[in-house]
């Protein structure tokens, strides 16, 4: 098992674009990317627990709960949240111009957006240079798609990992943003991981839902989650490994490539902090289980009195 470069385009058959369509006045980097497979994959996603949840995050919900998706569209600048049957409509013109585009099915579409929450999303803007969004995609394409999913990001955030499933290569790459309003027991902020592992809808679900208790919902920054919070994965089954279809030694092969990446992920978000200036890691040891020791730790890094003190550089000798 070892890292690689390439992000969301390190797995066989995915390829991915970044452009600035305007979504914000005076935004001078990319605003919006595109993820895309060659074949349909199976699917899953976790998303945010918040009570308010935006627009996108509902659409891509319902479309991930069957199974199936072929590529994902992200905004920044605009997070579609708050904005009722106007931002409804305007998630579900963002899926219609790339299935459109792409001649692909509409509901094999994922929305994401990111951004300012009570403001209508100009969707149009989007729709105007999606022409330019497929036409680029490429195989080196996550260094814009990277960069188009940024806000308060100081530095984008990517990685892949290869390791071997019976016998064959198989890829997982992944890009995230977030840097505030981020807190435990949500999906994550904005993440999307692709594989070109060959796995069943339910092994994959499984597998994220399992990764994330231990990475993602392990990250504590502000003590606030968000309307827009979503972690998506698509496989393709590129690999050609045989596929996994229950918990066996190919499973857990494949999930611990997954932790590994999201540990990789979930660090860097923890690190880029809005005003962060300490990464801190609490290790917890002789806990009676796993989850005593995660709820031991959670309320370690979770305290306001702790992060204060790490800030303050006041160490107690």
């Amino acid at each position: 098992m070892q890292f690689i470069d390439g992000g969301v385009c390190a797995p066989a058959g995915f390829t991915a674009n970044g452009v600035l369509s305007g979504i914000k006045e005076g935004r001078t980097k990319e605003d919006t990317a595109l993820i895309y497979s060659e074949k349909t994959c199976t699917c899953a996603g976790v998303y945010t627990k918040n009570r308010v949840q935006a627009e996108p995050v509902k659409l891509t919900r319902s479309r991930t709960s069957r199974g199936k998706a072929r590529a994902i569209i992200v905004n920044s600048g605009n997070a579609n949240a708050c904005t009722g049957k106007q931002g409804a409509e305007n998630a579900l013109r963002m899926s219609a111009s790339v299935a459109k585009t792409l001649k692909i099915a509409e509901e094999e579409v994922l929305v994401a957006s990111t951004g300012v929450i009570g403001q209508q999303l100009p969707v149009e803007v989007i729709e105007n240079h999606m022409e330019e969004l497929v036409s680029g995609l490429s195989a080196t394409g996550n260094e814009k798609a990277r960069v188009a999913i940024m806000t308060t990001d100081t530095v984008y955030k990517e990685c892949a990992i290869e390791t071997l499933i019976g016998g064959k290569k198989v890829h997982i790459g992944t890009m995230a943003k977030g840097s505030g309003m981020i807190h435990i027991n949500l999906g994550t902020m904005l993440g999307f991981i692709t594989t070109d592992c060959a796995i069943s809808a339910p092994m994959l679900e499984k597998a994220l839902k399992t990764s994330i208790a231990g990475t993602y919902n392990c990250v504590s920054v502000d003590g606030d989650t968000s309307t827009n919070d979503s972690l998506v994965i698509l496989a393709n089954g590129k690999a050609e490994n045989k596929e996994i279809i229950e918990p066996n030694e190919d499973y857990y092969t494949f999930l611990e490539a997954l932790n590994q990446v999201n540990t990789e992920m979930a660090r860097k978000i923890a690190g880029d902090g809005e005003g962060a200036e300490h990464l801190i890691e609490c290790t917890v040891t002789g806990a009676k289980d796993v989850e005593t020791g995660r709820n031991l730790a959670k309320a370690v890094i979770s305290s306001s009195l702790v992060k204060a003190a790490f800030f303050g550089k006041f160490y107690a000798r």
